[in-house]
C-alpha cells in the first residue's frame, strides 16, 4: 500500500490501516525509544503511546514530511518527555541513585537489552549507553537517529525540525562530548 493511501485509509478510521502503520513501523519505533530511555519496558510504553497519538492525529498530519518522520518525531518527544519526567521526580526526592562506601556515586544502570547489540559486546554497549544518557537533549537524539536508527542527517533535520547544518553541529559535538565522558570513565582507578 502506497504512503498516501495509508494516511487516507487512517484518517477514515481503517483499523487495517492502522495495524499495517504498527506493523511496518513498530520495530523501528521501538528501536528508538529504547535507545533513548533505555529501558525495554518503558519503550514499549513509549511505542504503543506513540501509535495511539498518531492514530488520534492523523488528521494533523500535514505530509511535507514523510510518514516515518512523523512517527520518529512523535517517539523522539515521547521518549523525551519520559525522561523529563524521570528527571523531575528525581529533583523532587524520588532519587535511584546509591553511594559506595567511599561517598563516590555509583549509576545503577539497568540490564540493557538492544536487539542490535551481540552478547559479547554487552559491556561495552552499556558504558556507550550510559555515555549517550549523559548526553544534551539534542546530541543525544541526533546521535540515537544516525547512529542507531541509521537516519541521514536531512531525516534528523526534519525530525528535530531543524537545518542539515545543525544536525553536523551536533553530531560533532556529539562526538567530541561521548569520546570525553568515554575516556573519563577509562581513566578512573579500579575499585
Amino acid at each position: 500500500m502506497q504512503e498516501q493511501e495509508l494516511i487516507q485509509q487512517l484518517r477514515q478510521g481503517n483499523e487495517s490501516a492502522f495495524k499495517i502503520l504498527v506493523e511496518t513501523n513498530q520495530d523501528r519505533v521501538y528501536n528508538t525509544a529504547l535507545s533513548i530511555v533505555q529501558n525495554a519496558e518503558d519503550a514499549e510504553d513509549v511505542a504503543q503511546e506513540v501509535f495511539i497519538q498518531a492514530f488520534r492525529s492523523i488528521h494533523s498530519f500535514k505530509g511535507e514530511a514523510k510518514l516515518t518522520t512523523w512517527l520518529y518525531r512523535i517517539a523522539t518527544t515521547r521518549s523525551l518527555d519520559l525522561l523529563r519526567s524521570r528527571k523531575s521526580k528525581k529533583r523532587f526526592g524520588f532519587l535511584q541513585r546509591l553511594f559506595t562506601d567511599d561517598g563516590d556515586l555509583q549509576y545503577d544502570l539497568p540490564d540493557f537489552n538492544h536487539p542490535g547489540i551481540a552478547l559479547e559486546h554487552k559491556e561495552n554497549a552499556a558504558k556507550l549507553f550510559k555515555a549517550i544518557a549523559k548526553l544534551p537533549e539534542n546530541q543525544k537524539i541526533a546521535f540515537t537517529l544516525h547512529k542507531m536508527e541509521d537516519l541521514s542527517y536531512q531525516e534528523i533535520s526534519d525530525v528535530l525540525g531543524t537545518t542539515v547544518p545543525a544536525v553536523e553541529s551536533l553530531m560533532h559535538r556529539a562526538k567530541v562530548n561521548l569520546r570525553n565522558i568515554l575516556e573519563k570513565e577509562d581513566a578512573k582507578p579500579l575499585s
